[in-house]
């Protein structure tokens, strides 16, 4: 088994926990919603789809 080192060495993954924080952006807006169930509309707002799209593409 190995162990992770002691010491400053965490590898932070900045999708994953984009991920994680948008999760917890939908569980947060679903808990306070009226309804059972988000609408489409209320996932794409929570999730910024919209501001999105907006954005000009990178040339890659």
């Amino acid at each position: 088994m190995r162990v992770a080192p002691v010491g400053g060495t965490a590898v932070q993954d900045h999708v994953a926990l984009a991920e994680i924080e948008l999760c917890g952006e939908l569980m947060i807006a679903a808990s306070a919603a009226d309804e059972d169930r988000l609408s489409l509309e209320s996932i794409d707002e929570v999730l910024r789809v919209a501001e999105e799209r907006a954005r000009p593409r990178e040339r890659r």
